[in-house]
């Protein structure tokens, strides 16, 4: 059966209840020492050995710095740890619950957040807060439409780009009407990843943006009495593709490092990704050929920030502060950044830091295949999560395949 990310977001409207857990970190030495000893369990997807491989050093930073000890339980769906944490709360366990950490998603954020499962606000009170660029990504205070209120902290910005690799493809489309003449063209030679996973769902939001009557109908909760005329273009625009797809549309990668993978062994020519300094990361790595570029969409692509938030009920919530401010920390931020690591885009106001910090970041090379954040072009807003759980359902019912 298909795990479904949307687990919790189909009912997300629900009234909150009655958990209220508000942070006291104004004495920051009182968290660091609560937190000294503590093993914060961090919910994180685990599909990616270079992500889990900078966990693992995140990992280590917490323990030489902080006597924290980080222990990564990897996932398949965010849901899985969600649904935990909604499990222990109907089960009346309201502290010393599994999950101290989750690496979370905009419509699991906002399930959370609507019922009142979330430990906080604390992440503007955090340290290295002050060091986020608030103005220039205003993505790291609002999630899939959603006041993030200081109950979630990033520590990535993210933005979608195409992968192609140059060798074979010399002009790559630029606009979603020529990725599909492209696609219809050049048969087998693209596809995506099999929603709910959240490169597909980012894909369905990009073909929504490029198909809709009006996008910015996306940034309020979704009519039950449009939806449908809304999203028919949507449907249109796969349904001429999908047969053109990898394997005739009729099986999917199951997520990122598997349709890199496609790339890398030339079983498609053009990919995606939510890091834009992915491929060059691939091609430091000796995955991916040297030919392979990233290139972005005339009008923008889907953009967000990748945050962790703690569940009301976290066992080791000084814990659990310590290690999302330490994600914080500018040689953090530009370890993440570098595309040998994992080329992650920083969430950090770059030119305000510290010389000696700022050099962090002039210093690193980001790779042939990554755009300048100037070339990057318009981020797109995220939609809000209603959306995304109503059209990523349909896409299951129409397209999806078991796996």
């Amino acid at each position: 059966m298909i795990r479904r990310h949307f687990l919790l977001a189909a009912t997300a409207l629900a009234a909150a209840t009655a958990f209220p857990v508000l942070a006291q970190t104004s004495d920051w030495q009182a968290v660091l020492d609560k937190a000294k000893g503590q093993t914060v369990y961090w919910h994180a997807w685990g599909g990616d050995p270079k992500i889990n491989d900078f966990i693992e050093w995140v990992g280590e930073q917490a323990l030489s710095r902080h006597g924290v000890t980080l222990e990564h339980v990897k996932l398949a769906a965010t849901s899985d740890a969600v649904a935990r944490v909604l499990a222990e709360r109907d089960a009346g366990t309201t502290s010393d619950g599994a999950v101290d950490l989750i690496w979370i998603n905009g419509e699991n954020f906002a399930a959370m957040k609507a019922q009142g499962l979330l430990f906080g606000p604390f992440a503007e009170t955090l340290p290295n807060w002050p060091l986020v660029d608030t103005v220039g990504k205003p993505a790291v205070s609002t999630d899939f439409t959603l006041p993030t209120e200081g109950f979630e902290s990033p520590w990535a910005m993210a933005q979608l780009v195409f992968e192609y690799d140059s060798a074979r493809v010399s002009q790559p489309p630029r606009s979603l009407r020529a990725l599909k003449d492209w696609v219809m063209t050049n048969p087998g030679r693209f596809t995506y990843p099999q929603p709910p996973d959240y490169l597909g769902t980012t894909f369905l939001k990009q073909v929504a943006y490029g198909t809709l009557a009006d996008p910015m109908v996306m940034q309020q909760p979704v009519d039950d009495a449009t939806y449908a005329a809304t999203v028919a273009p949507i449907w249109a625009y796969l349904d001429q593709i999908t047969p053109h797809l990898w394997r005739d549309g009729r099986a999917y990668p199951q997520n990122e490092p598997a349709l890199g993978q496609l790339l890398a062994d030339a079983e498609v020519d053009i990919g995606l990704s939510f890091n834009p300094g992915r491929a060059s990361a691939e091609i430091a790595a000796g995955i991916l050929p040297d030919t392979v570029r990233t290139f972005t969409l005339e009008g923008g692509t889907i953009a967000n920030a990748s945050f962790v938030a703690i569940p009301f009920n976290a066992a080791h919530t000084a814990g659990a502060q310590v290690v999302a401010n330490l994600l914080l920390d500018p040689a953090v931020q530009a370890r993440a950044q570098d595309p040998g690591i994992l080329g992650f885009q920083t969430v950090l106001n770059v030119a305000a830091l510290p010389p000696a910090d700022r050099a962090r970041f002039d210093a690193l090379d980001l790779g042939v295949a990554t755009l300048a954040p100037a070339d990057l072009g318009p981020a797109l807003l995220e939609p809000h999560a209603s959306w995304m759980v109503r059209i990523g359902q349909d896409w299951i019912e129409r397209y999806g395949v078991a796996q």
